[in-house]
This record gives structure tokens, C-alpha cells and sequence, in this order.
């Protein structure tokens, strides 16, 4: 499976426990540039909530939640501050799901996210 191919296959369990957990998917792999893509926009309760997906396979090399660097929580931002510029949000947040597959599939969700 190539790296495109895993992540939508990580993101996709995400949606499903984003569902189950009421929540609402607003969008899917919104882009705003060449380095900024917001994974999911949900909805929860009257949150809008931008979700960064990080999907390993072990952590053997690392959790999934060590991938989202300063860096790329900057770029986070950036692309939170455009959607935020097209549209009407009062109240927002930034979270990460972590998950990793084996020797079982493990979903970690950190809500409201600072670097």
C-alpha cells in the first residue's frame, strides 16, 4: 500500500470514530497551498474542529503523534486561518488523531492542540 493510500485508510477509521462519537465531517483533505492541507473538518456540538491525522502502522519508530512537528502544526494554522477567513466561525479548535495499527488498531485523540 503507498503512503497516499495508507493515510486515507487512516483517515477514513478517524471519520468513523469521529462519527460514532458525534460528530459531524464537514470536509475531507481541504487544500490551501502545496504544504497546507487540513485532513478533517468536523463539527462537534457547535465546534468547528480541524483534525490532523497521523496513521503508523507500529510505533516502533515512533508514535504518531511525534510526526506532527512545529513545522507542521504551523502549517495547520495557516490553513485554519483561511477557512476561517471564507467562513463564519465563532468558536474553533485544533486536534490530532493518532493511530496506529498493529498488534492492534489503537485510535488516540488529543483534543484542542498547541505547540
Amino acid at each position: 500500500m503507498n503512503n497516499r493510500k495508507f493515510g486515507k485508510a487512516g483517515e477514513d477509521l478517524a471519520c468513523r470514530y469521529l462519527e460514532k462519537n458525534g460528530y459531524t465531517i464537514l470536509e475531507r483533505n481541504k487544500h490551501y497551498s502545496r504544504f497546507c492541507e487540513l485532513d478533517i473538518i468536523a463539527k462537534h456540538k457547535n465546534t468547528i474542529v480541524f483534525i490532523e491525522v497521523k496513521t503508523r502502522k507500529t510505533d516502533n519508530f515512533g508514535t504518531p503523534f511525534e510526526a506532527v512537528t512545529k513545522t507542521k502544526y504551523e502549517n495547520i494554522k495557516k490553513g485554519v486561518q483561511f477557512y476561517l477567513s471564507e467562513n463564519k466561525v465563532k468558536d474553533y479548535r485544533i486536534d490530532v488523531i493518532g493511530i496506529t495499527l498493529k498488534p492492534e488498531i489503537k485510535i488516540e485523540h488529543i483534543k484542542n492542540v498547541y505547540l
